[in-house]
């Protein structure tokens, strides 16, 4: 992850973003895997002085356990509610969220909103997920971003394959996604 962190990081700074690798570790104790202490104050100060902090899942100190896989997912979503964000860009490889898996259903249909609310009560959009990764795919993603978006953080998933998806989607343009908030 700290090479990617690092290729993202150039990346940005190549279009003159002063963005700096943030590694979590560095900052971030979880128990049982759940973050416990975060020092908000390395994020912040940065924020203060006009960089981009650039983050990432780690392993990270656990108090209980030793070691702990911390993911990206409950790191933004943490992140946000500490920050009292406006909004969370998620980018994956679909366009959002569907009623089935896009990569194997010519039937699946894109959901464009969901509430909160909504999002609890309905499992379509988690079968979607048959193949997940060590932090749970998309259904994981979700689960972890619930407590921003019932935070009133409002939470847009785009596909980070498709030119220019996720530049639009943080000036805050429309593009072809899901929006999921707390209405």
């Amino acid at each position: 992850m700290t090479v990617l962190n690092g290729l993202v990081v150039k990346a940005l700074i190549r279009h003159n973003i002063p963005a700096v690798g943030v590694t979590p570790s560095s900052f971030i104790v979880t128990k049982l895997g759940r973050i416990e202490k975060l020092d908000i104050g390395v994020v912040t100060k940065l924020l203060d002085m006009s960089f981009v902090p650039v983050l990432y899942g780690d392993a990270v100190l656990d108090s209980e356990k030793g070691f702990a896989i911390l993911s990206g997912d409950q790191l933004i979503a943490s992140l946000a509610i500490k920050l009292d964000a406006e909004r969370i860009i998620i980018g994956v490889d679909v366009d959002g969220l569907y009623t089935a898996d896009p990569k194997g259903d010519s039937f699946a249909k894109l959901i464009p909103h969901i509430d909160v609310n909504e999002l609890r009560r309905s499992q379509s959009w988690a079968e979607r997920a048959k193949v997940t990764d060590v932090t749970g795919g998309m259904h994981g993603k979700i689960i972890e971003l619930i407590p921003a978006i019932e935070h009133g953080v409002r939470t847009v998933i785009v596909n980070a394959t498709k030119p220019n998806t996720v530049r639009r989607a943080l000036r805050n343009e429309t593009v072809t996604g899901t929006v999921i908030e707390k209405e």
